[in-house]
């Protein structure tokens, strides 16, 4: 216990290492969900090609890896795990949307970490400067845009929306919904969470998954997500089966996603890869998200445990986002999206957590994800899917900030947010929301207005989306040169 003390400094900061311990045990129970819903998102089934169990052994690792260097160096109680909506753009956008390989997806990732670590340094300032350069109401809106974006996800894996020829999307069929529905299951339990985080429980998430799956499995519960027959993707099991509780045993190294990133740089530009205008736009994304998701949640959680001093700024910042980044680049390594900070470090501030101990237990918990691979893929999908119709939700909160009077950022705003979902794209959503600002802003003359970081963002997406021919800018430039 003293080398502990001694170690965190946990006495100076007002605390004791049982709080600290306690802290992160409650940290844990609200973000545990993510050993559940991260492998199910990114294999998605079998869809993408991604091992399921690869997919967890990456996600507990990462999780680990950045939670114990945000203890030991920075030492803040902030805990690390792969994010919610950069793993559904990586599954949802890139590999199944742009129809890049989930490799190379990962080649993007472990780009966009080493660029997040550079820009990260005291001595570049990048990070800084770029995250002052974006108008506040189109990060705020990034983030409410991939909270509806999970949510449209969400709903469908759910089995309560469907594609309509007439209406783009509709209702699903609610006259069939019986005690053995997955769709009835995963809504009940929608509330049965809701209801929990109203009422302050810890690990609210956690518990309504394992309600669901409880459900599932005793009653067979169909999964209409799952039943081809019915317009379903048909990745999985039609239905819920239980699992063997007694399998309990280490996942083991992943087989196919070690390592596979570095390769894959190689496959840039080839036949059998994607094309280097591609590949940058999706690590483009993958950066601008991680920045500024990052950067939100770090201000946000570091407020609330007093870390951001008169100056508006967060203490240890440089050591949070070396954190942040040396995670996303082992998380890549080992088989999974962009490793970032995670609001649910809140729950364990507010039960008293005050140093790096807190961010440390969380780390180690996380391990135990390494022991369940069979529990965790019988997780029925409309199960998984409900958490992320309540992490969409949350997500939402802060599109209340914006400031919607405002005539020159109010439609932006409003295009990063809709576009994500209804282009099934956060880079889409992104991408206008830049250039219809600086169109608007261009339009009225004042192009004064716009800083140097904004002109290049502006130039990079116009490039990606216009070009000559059938081609856009970068891919018919590439091509000239020979690189594609």
């Amino acid at each position: 216990m003293e080398a502990l003390d001694k170690q965190f400094g946990i006495t100076a900061a007002g605390s004791s290492v049982e709080a600290e311990i306690r802290a992160g045990f409650t940290t844990f129970l609200t973000m545990a969900y993510i050993l559940v819903v991260n492998p199910s998102m990114l294999s998605n089934f079998g869809a993408t090609g991604i091992p399921f169990g690869d997919v967890l052994f990456a996600t507990a690792i990462a999780a680990f890896v950045g939670c114990t260097i945000m203890g030991l160096w920075a030492n803040l109680p902030f805990a690390l795990a792969p994010g919610m909506g950069l793993n559904a753009y990586f599954t949802f956008g890139v590999v199944l949307g742009m129809g890049i390989p989930w490799d190379i997806a990962l080649a993007a990732v472990f780009v966009e970490g080493i660029l997040f670590m550079v820009m990260s340094l005291p001595q570049v300032g990048l990070r800084t400067k770029m995250i002052n350069s974006i108008p506040t109401d189109l990060k705020i809106a990034t983030g409410s845009g991939i909270g509806m974006f999970l949510a449209i996800i969400g709903l469908r894996e759910m089995g309560w929306i469907m594609d309509d020829g007439a209406t783009l999307v509709n209702i699903a069929q609610t006259e069939t919904f019986t005690y053995d529905h997955g769709a009835l299951i995963s809504m009940v339990c929608l509330m049965l969470t809701a209801a929990l985080m109203a009422r302050g429980q810890k690990g609210a998430i956690i518990i309504g998954i394992a309600v669901a799956s409880i459900w599932g499995w005793a009653t067979s519960a169909y999964d209409p997500y799952n039943d081809f027959a019915a317009g379903g993707a048909g990745w999985a099991s039609v239905y819920a089966d239980w699992p063997d509780l007694t399998a309990i045993a280490f996942v083991g190294l992943p087989e196919e996603t070690m390592g596979a990133a570095f390769s894959a740089l190689g496959d840039v530009g080839s036949d059998d890869g994607a094309t280097l205008g591609a590949f940058l736009m999706v690590m483009i994304t993958f950066l601008f998200v991680d920045i500024f998701d990052t950067a939100g949640t770090l201000y946000s959680v570091g407020r609330q445990a007093g870390y951001v001093d008169e100056n508006d700024e967060l203490h240890k910042s440089d050591e949070a986002f070396m954190s942040d980044a040396a995670a996303t680049i082992v998380g890549a390594a080992l088989g999974t999206s962009t490793t970032t900070t995670y609001i649910e470090s809140v729950a364990g501030v507010e039960e008293g957590g005050k140093t790096g101990l807190t961010a440390v237990t969380v780390g180690v918990l996380m391990l135990t994800g390494l022991f369940f691979e069979d529990l965790f893929q019988s997780i029925p999908t409309f199960a998984a899917a409900m958490a992320l119709v309540v992490i969409g939700a949350m997500m939402m909160r802060q599109a209340a900030d914006i400031n919607w009077s405002d005539s020159d950022i109010a439609l932006p705003a409003f295009l990063t947010m809709v576009l994500m979902p209804f282009t099934y794209s956060i880079a889409d959503g992104i991408a206008w929301g830049v250039i219809s600002y600086c169109a608007i802003k261009l339009m009225q003359g004042k192009h004064n207005e716009l800083n140097p970081v904004m002109w290049g963002l502006f130039a990079f997406m116009m490039m990606f989306y216009l070009g000559p021919g059938d081609t856009n800018t970068f891919d018919w430039l590439f091509e000239a040169m020979g690189l594609n």
